[in-house]
């Protein structure tokens, strides 16, 4: 079949050229009905817009960035991360948008990056994987820019920027009242550092669930550490000496290491020491002790936010949008919940 073109479509759909152009370009303003019937000749005839010519008639590039302000190996050493990803490319995919990625892992990477990401007509917008607060110059340079930016994760500051989130004080909140339900008495947490939002925000669902209870916050019985395997392990040995009976972990992976310092230290789990991580990435489900764990929508969060930057490139950037996912907890055997029931 030869090269069909915009005419060829309009005329085998009975509309006009325009019509199959606001179609293609996913504009509104096209009944139903006529909107079928220019997509079921689409798909019957195999056609496709010629990449150049949509970019010329709609003035967006299609691409959307994803900046990453972590090195290679944090991105693909932990197991949130790919799942992310997997949401923001689905998304991408499903809205036929083309993804380009942009690590930053040093400030010299953010000034190679930010003149290319913040060009006017390369990308249609940005999502910048934040929480720590390093990212947030990029972040506010972003948005000075006028460039349609999401944050995935809530910023330090958060004046007209829009992101997404989840509640991170209300899972963790969740999550260490649960541990205090089932009669633990001396509940520790593996919390992520101060310099992200996300370990501040877990630290204070910790410290909110054992307040309420009027319990004493024993110092010792807190010890931050880095997302990562080697993290929840070090700090675990870090906590051993204080005598938890129960671990509240900020991350599955944060978890798993914590667990493998339990079983050095010739501990049961969850008999000698509970724990509950947080994500349910497939990795709590993979130890001979099932991880409890808060489970937080990744990959939906990675689709949401493509979503969510859709709306600010097709409606403004202003007023700035906030969206919040729910997460829930989902109880195994690490917890000890069946053995106290």
């Amino acid at each position: 079949m030869p090269d069909l073109k915009l005419e060829d479509i309009a005329k085998r759909a009975g509309v006009s050229r325009s019509t199959v152009s606001r179609v293609v370009n996913d504009r509104p303003n096209v009944r139903a009905d006529v909107r079928k019937r220019v997509l079921e000749v689409i798909r019957s005839t195999g056609f496709h817009p010629n990449a150049a010519a949509r970019t010329l008639a709609s003035q967006r590039s299609w691409m959307i960035g994803l900046v990453l302000p972590q090195s290679v190996s944090e991105l693909f050493t932990d197991p949130y991360y790919p799942h992310l990803v997997k949401g923001i490319s689905q998304a991408c995919n499903q809205h036929d948008y083309t993804l380009a990625l942009f690590l930053v892992s040093t400030k010299e990477d953010e000034e190679k990056i930010f003149p290319r990401v913040s060009r006017k007509g390369l990308l249609d917008g940005v999502i910048v994987q934040s929480g720590h607060y390093g990212d947030q110059q990029i972040i506010h340079r972003l948005a000075k820019s006028n460039v349609p930016v999401v944050v995935a994760g809530r910023p330090f500051r958060s004046d007209n920027i829009s992101y997404i989130d989840i509640d991170n004080i209300k899972a963790s909140y969740n999550a260490t009242r649960h541990l205090i339900q089932q009669g633990y008495r001396r509940i520790g947490t593996i919390a992520g550092t101060s310099n992200s939002t996300v370990g501040l925000d877990r630290k204070e669902g910790y410290r909110k669930a054992l307040e309420e209870q009027d319990r004493s916050i024993d110092d010792s019985l807190i010890v931050e550490s880095g997302f990562s395997e080697a993290g929840g392990y070090s700090a675990m040995r870090q906590l051993l000496p204080a005598r938890p009976d129960a671990v509240f972990a900020a991350s599955d992976i944060m978890a798993i290491g914590a667990m493998r310092a339990v079983r050095e230290a010739d501990l049961r789990i969850p008999d000698d020491i509970a724990f509950i991580g947080f994500d349910d990435l497939p990795i709590a489900t993979l130890s001979d002790v099932q991880l409890t764990t808060v489970r937080q929508p990744v990959i939906q969060f990675g689709i949401k936010a493509v979503e969510l930057l859709i709306d600010l490139i097709e409606n403004g950037i202003k007023p700035a949008r906030r969206l919040i996912l729910e997460t829930e907890l989902v109880v195994r055997e690490s917890c000890g919940a069946s053995r106290r029931q």
